[in-house]
């Protein structure tokens, strides 16, 4: 994965330097926490496949994010309440989640304070370990209405799912959304815009998968059915300026950044960290502190993901 100094070298040569100043001079945008709803947690970037657009580069061997604990998970939900951020909502992405042996367990941990928990998952394997799925159906009976699973479906054909993730990986999530399905799991499903389809066209063709397998699964809702844009460091994007939210007519509230965090563990770090952003978890200069007080700061808009992918491209990663 580069990082953002990487990225100069294309395209967006001699932009994304300043974290105060865009190319040009110009005052860079900048992202206030106004509202926080989400806090994400990175379990570790490991992973049971490779795929061949991954953004966060997650494989069977990279170890980059460590596997985070079930009590660090509980610091930072003491640090919740202690700090007064109004989240409602705990996610959990990877690498795959349920590679994580504590999985169920820091899941229950964020289910029983009363948030509601979104996991990001490829429904394969991992999650269908006899003791992953003993523990989905514990939590889901436990804790009915209040667990999402997210399901990576890059494209509702499986010829092309299968290009980005491998051959028979779309039969291997389809079984497993399956048994999400029989069980009572409110699922969403994650899918990709890569493949010169256009909106309207890749949710109707959602619509019509959901409806052959019987998920109820809402293809127009963008909150169920998140559609992610290419995320190519290399195409060249413009810069985003203070002016630009009057151009475009948009507020930095609607901007991910401003009602979400996440947390990581790397490798060989004593503590965890906190990064401003899902998207960039090896950007040194996303990086914010070790607690969610050092994370209250505002986010320069200094990547050019922060400009294609969520001011410009709308992008949301919150349920």
């Amino acid at each position: 994965m580069k990082d953002s100094a990487d990225a100069q070298t294309h395209g967006n040569a001699g932009k994304f330097q300043n974290p105060k100043l865009t190319a040009k001079g110009e005052e860079r945008a900048t992202v206030a926490l106004s509202n926080p709803q989400t806090l994400w947690f990175n379990t570790g970037t490991l992973c049971n496949i490779e795929c061949e657009n991954c953004y966060i580069a997650s494989s069977p061997t990279n170890d980059a994010l460590v596997y985070i604990t079930a009590d660090e998970v509980r610091d930072y939900l003491d640090q919740l309440t202690d700090r007064a951020w109004p989240v409602t909502e705990i996610a959990f992405t990877g690498g795959e989640p349920f590679m994580n042996p504590a999985m169920i367990d820091i899941t229950r941990a964020a289910l029983e304070r009363g948030y509601d928990v979104l996991i990001l998952t490829n429904a394969m394997r991992p999650m269908m370990r006899k003791t992953m799925q003993d523990g989905l159906l514990a939590l889901n009976a436990d804790y009915p209405g209040k667990l999402t699973m997210r399901i990576s479906v890059d494209h509702h054909r499986a010829e092309l799912h299968d290009a980005e993730r491998g051959t028979g990986s779309f039969a291997k999530t389809l079984k497993g959304m399956e048994w999400l399905r029989d069980h009572g799991f409110r699922m969403a499903v994650a899918g990709r815009s890569v493949f010169e389809e256009d909106e309207v066209t890749s949710r109707a063709g959602y619509a019509e998968f959901y409806a052959r397998h019987g998920f109820n699964i809402d293809a127009q809702d963008p909150g169920m059915t998140v559609l992610f844009p290419e995320m190519d460091e290399e195409v060249e994007v413009p810069e985003i300026t203070t002016a630009c939210w009057g151009i475009l007519n948009k507020s930095p509230d609607a901007v991910m950044c401003s009602s979400s965090r996440m947390v990581v563990k790397r490798k060989g770090a004593k503590r965890p960290a906190v990064l401003a952003c899902t998207l960039l978890p090896y950007a040194p200069e996303f990086e914010l502190g070790e607690t969610l007080k050092d994370a209250e700061g505002p986010v320069a808009l200094n990547h050019p993901h922060c400009a294609k992918f969520c001011v410009l491209g709308g992008a949301s990663c919150s349920a």
